[in-house]
């Protein structure tokens, strides 16, 4: 086979819509998917986020074939493969734990579903060297796994994954037992060779940082269903629930009253992510960046956005400051760190509210 074919072949076999309809999965009295509807498009990265037991994981077991639905239909390229078995499925897996055979190199181990496949060594062995050349490990193919660092052998478990030309990759949490440095760096890699191959992908997670930063589209998951299925940006600035709000990122909770699509926040008039919010008493989450702050003039009047700095939290580039607002309690604001020491603590500070549309509760 050439590499203009097999170049061809890849391109055909990647990108087909996945499709997961009215899914259910209990055990026992637990259900752990209540009627989850989700479409993964050609080519797209999609990243399941939630808490532990939201079901993100039973979702992409589902896929996988690992176990079997109590109801509804997985749809992969047109074709309902609900009772197919998971060798049937065509989709390469990568998992928390890296797996990888100790007694086999690099190459071996990326090579191993080939074999399985019937495929002639040397075919096979060059399809694991460019594998492993993908994920940038073309120097390393020949060690074991005992010779490898953390984050390089789940580069080799991607490979592997990748080496068979799954229609599908799922990614179940692959990045949660390296370090903070590794875990970032590898994401953004996963996120180039998926974009390079062009596999449709669903990533489950329970780092939201992680789903924020590479994912096409992020579903948030609570109690086996979707509260919410956008890009990143809309997901974190346009949260459709609350639980979503409170979920992805930190937000303040502050008083508010809703009258004409718009809320009152502390006397200051925001608009509303949903416009057609019933008027009356509320709470609005309102993010720590969208909080400004200054000090308070001196011998100005107080008014409700006045208050004291009560605490600094440092995070490296940027800081988040606490001002104790009296009876609308704490707030947060998060400011460069750099303007953060003209703040100390015991300090008076005046805060500001961005804007930007809020969402409310009740």
């Amino acid at each position: 086979m050439t590499e203009t074919t097999a170049a061809t072949e890849a391109a055909a076999r990647a990108g087909v819509e996945v499709r997961l309809e009215n899914l259910t999965r209990r055990y026992g009295a637990v259900t752990a998917l209540d009627g989850l509807d989700l479409t993964l498009h050609k080519g797209e990265f999609v990243a399941l986020l939630g808490p532990s037991g939201c079901g993100k994981t039973t979702a992409l077991r589902l896929l996988a074939g690992l176990e079997d639905a109590d109801g509804g239909r997985v749809v992969v390229d047109g074709k309902d493969v609900t009772r197919l078995p998971t060798n049937k499925r065509d989709m390469g897996m990568v998992f928390q734990a890296y797996s990888l055979f100790p007694n086999m190199t690099a190459r071996q181990n990326v090579a191993f579903g080939l074999r399985l496949r019937g495929v002639d060594a040397a075919k096979r062995d060059a399809k694991a060297a460019e594998m492993l050349d993908l994920v940038g490990l073309s120097k390393q193919v020949d060690r074991f796994a005992h010779q490898m660092s953390g984050g390089q052998q789940q580069r080799v478990a991607l490979a592997r994954a990748l080496a068979i030309q799954p229609t599908v990759l799922l990614l179940d949490e692959p990045l949660s037992a390296l370090d903070a440095k590794v875990r970032a760096a590898l994401r953004d890699e996963i996120r180039r060779v998926q974009l390079e191959v062009g596999i449709t992908t669903l990533f489950v997670t329970h780092d939201q940082e992680e789903a924020l930063a590479i994912a096409d589209r992020v579903g948030v998951m609570n109690a086996g269903r979707l509260e919410q299925l956008a890009p990143p940006a809309d997901v974190y600035h346009r949260p459709a629930t609350p639980f979503v709000a409170e979920f992805v990122g930190l937000s303040n909770k502050l008083p508010a009253v809703v009258s004409g699509a718009q809320a009152d926040v502390l006397g200051v008039r925001l608009p509303l992510v949903d416009p057609t919010t019933a008027d009356g008493e509320a709470v609005a989450l309102v993010r720590p960046e969208a909080v400004t702050i200054t000090t308070t003039p001196e011998g100005a009047a107080t008014t409700p956005l006045d208050g004291q700095v009560v605490a600094t939290a440092f995070l490296g580039a940027i800081s988040r400051i606490t001002v104790d607002l009296g009876d609308a309690g704490p707030v947060l604001v998060q400011l460069p760190t750099s303007e953060a020491a003209a703040y100390p603590i015991g300090s008076a500070a005046r805060i500001g509210l961005r804007p930007d549309p809020v969402l409310v509760t009740r």
